[in-house]
């Protein structure tokens, strides 16, 4: 099973620096931020971010693989991401994983004078942004009048070092977002807060989506988000021993998410799990 790490944008830049660079020199699958304006659990939290520190780990990263786990679909234009996307992916040489979803944290949109549809608007902004997004980094121009976005004649120069486009990684769980995700994603996500079992539940719901839409069920690769938090005595242990149970379920790649920056010998720990 592949093992990547997470650290949110929310520490101090050398902070999360130093995490980089020490997950980089471990050999982690690949190394993740996150795409909020505000903090981890408390609002008024200094927050980076996510895609200006991302092209920052670019620069910095020279081995494992980057991404934001993961972008809105509402926070940005769908043919501005796929060009900031596309920047990323030629910063680190090809290693880009693009991660989106609906979005959800409805405290940051009303702040920032952000429309928040419902979820099911959300769901289907996806699939349309998606789908402009695919065309932008295949296609030569794209002219394109739908729901939500339009676009005339729009540009996407360069495009991405990787062919046909950077893995798609597409978070979610509902299944009006299943049937997205089988359309459109790489690679599936899904949060650890209900355990193994509801994670595996969600799995074969997915596998029903991609036989509904027509596709492969091994053409999404399977991961899970688990949550760690280092200053809460255990809660790293039992955590990290659940990843028997994903894997047996059919899980294959899991991102560590760290609540607080991890100790050298954490990561360490952590690195030999690969």
């Amino acid at each position: 099973m592949r093992i990547s790490v997470k650290l949110a944008p929310v520490f101090d830049y050398p902070e999360l620096e130093r995490f980089w660079l020490t997950a980089d020199g471990l050999g982690f699958e690949a190394i993740w931020n996150y795409d909020h304006f505000y903090g981890l659990v408390d609002n008024p939290t200094p927050t980076y971010e996510g895609w200006t520190s991302l092209a920052a780990m670019a620069a910095l990263i020279r081995n494992a693989r980057v991404g934001c786990m993961v972008t809105s679909v509402t926070y940005r234009n769908p043919a501005m991401l796929a060009k900031m996307a596309v920047t990323v992916d030629h910063i680190s040489n090809g290693r880009l994983d693009f991660g989106i979803g609906a979005g959800w944290h409805e405290a940051e949109h009303r702040g920032y004078g952000i429309e928040f549809p419902s979820p099911g608007t959300r769901v289907a902004m996806l699939d349309e942004a998606l789908t402009v997004i695919r065309r932008l980094w295949t296609e030569e121009s794209v002219t394109f009048s739908g729901r939500f976005f339009t676009l005339q004649d729009a540009l996407c120069e360069p495009k991405p070092i990787q062919r046909p486009h950077p893995p798609i990684v597409i978070g979610g769980s509902q299944p009006k977002m299943l049937r997205v995700i089988a359309r459109h994603a790489d690679e599936w996500n899904m949060p650890s807060h209900e355990g193994p079992k509801k994670w595996a539940e969600v799995n074969e719901r997915l596998d029903e989506a991609c036989r509904e839409v027509g596709r492969g069920t091994t053409e999404v690769r399977r991961s899970a988000q688990l949550f760690l938090h280092p200053d809460k005595p255990g809660q790293v242990e039992e955590q990290l021993a659940l990843l028997p149970d994903y894997e047996s379920h059919g899980c294959q790649h899991v991102v560590l998410s760290f609540y607080q920056p991890p100790t050298e010998e954490l990561l360490e720990r952590c690195a030999e799990l690969c």
